[in-house]
């Protein structure tokens, strides 16, 4: 049986057991710790990044003697990420794990890097987000969140019903958005496209029922998050890079020492940083997955390659000084071309 078998088998029992039993990360059998940090998450129990946090739980329990812990929320039991950012600032939760749409809620500038057609490559992003990172880190830090670390979503796709193409196509698709996201409503203005916006707990239904025909994922999330299921092309062309990253509330992590604070972060690091790297793998097995299970990948020719790319960049200039400043777009695109030179 392959991963991604299994894993779908781990979601269909993991939906059994929630509603019989309630969310299997309570009814695990561990101590309460001194200091619970609740954390919530869009991403499935039995997924890879559930099963990272759960390791990283375990070891922050034994390097504090469990006077440090996690209490898990999977699968958007608590909600959308801005549901889940709205009960952090009330004190209902202390932390989550976000994509890039959360993180630029909390500091618009990450969004940068997520701009249309920016990166070729995984290791111009790496060289890229290395160069800037304790100003990103310090952007979260002014916002009031600590960074555990950056988690990659993964190059985006757009996934749908009907073939998409060409831009024309892209144009005619009933189109979601995810609701209130700037960066998207920046993209899908260039191709002059009105999306249906939406939580993302609503888009599998939505395809389901037709009021959406066409969704953007990277191909893992379109897997954990079973949308494969409800469409039946991929158009071969990244749209973006997806960011993601673990933040906890600075407010919410004030009673707890600084010595067990620092195991936080020595323990977080390595993990996240590993579960990057599966993640990358995944993201590629995800796509040959797919394919097994009927979904068909467009590819398009280097013309229309072209125009996707020179239609989606005129997105950047519209970014700045609104989702980032105008001096990080010219920083990031002068590392671009100075990786690119090397």
């Amino acid at each position: 049986m392959t991963y991604f078998k299994k894993f779908r088998l781990q979601v269909l029992l993991f939906g059994m057991l929630f509603v019989l039993i309630g969310n299997p990360a309570d009814a695990a059998r561990k101590p309460k710790p001194k200091f619970q940090i609740k954390f919530a998450t869009l991403a499935p129990e039995g997924s890879t990044w559930m099963n990272s946090m759960h390791q990283m739980d375990d070891e922050v329990r034994a390097r504090t003697d469990n006077r440090l812990g996690f209490k898990f929320y999977p699968g958007g039991v608590q909600g959308d990420e801005k549901d889940v950012l709205r009960k952090i600032r009330i004190g209902q939760l202390h932390g989550g794990g976000f994509t890039g749409y959360g993180l630029g809620v909390i500091a618009s500038d990450v969004r940068v890097l997520e701009m249309p057609f920016m990166f070729r490559d995984l290791d111009e992003l790496d060289y890229v987000r290395d160069n800037i990172n304790s100003q990103l880190d310090g952007v979260f830090d002014k916002g009031g969140y600590l960074n555990l670390g950056w988690v990659d979503v993964g190059f985006v796709y757009i996934f749908s019903k009907k073939p998409i193409a060409t831009p024309d196509d892209l144009a005619a698709a009933r189109m979601w958005i995810w609701a209130g996201d700037p960066l998207a409503e920046l993209f899908f203005k260039a191709f002059g496209i009105s999306p249906i916006p939406l939580s993302a707990p609503d888009v599998l239904t939505s395809l389901q029922t037709g009021v959406i025909d066409s969704a953007y994922s990277s191909t893992l999330g379109c897997m954990a998050l079973q949308w494969f299921t409800r469409v039946s092309y991929m158009t071969d062309v990244p749209i973006s890079h997806g960011l993601g990253a673990a933040l906890i509330s600075k407010k919410g992590l004030r009673k707890v020492s600084a010595e067990d604070l620092a195991i936080l972060e020595e323990v977080s690091g390595p993990i996240l940083r590993d579960l990057t790297l599966k993640t990358r793998v995944q993201n590629l097995e995800a796509i040959e997955e797919m394919k097994k299970e009927g979904v068909e990948i467009i590819s398009v020719n280097d013309d229309v390659h072209h125009k996707f790319f020179t239609t989606g960049q005129g997105a950047w200039d519209d970014g700045a000084g609104n989702l980032y400043s105008a001096e990080l777009l010219e920083k990031v695109k002068s590392l671009i071309a100075e990786y690119r030179a090397r």
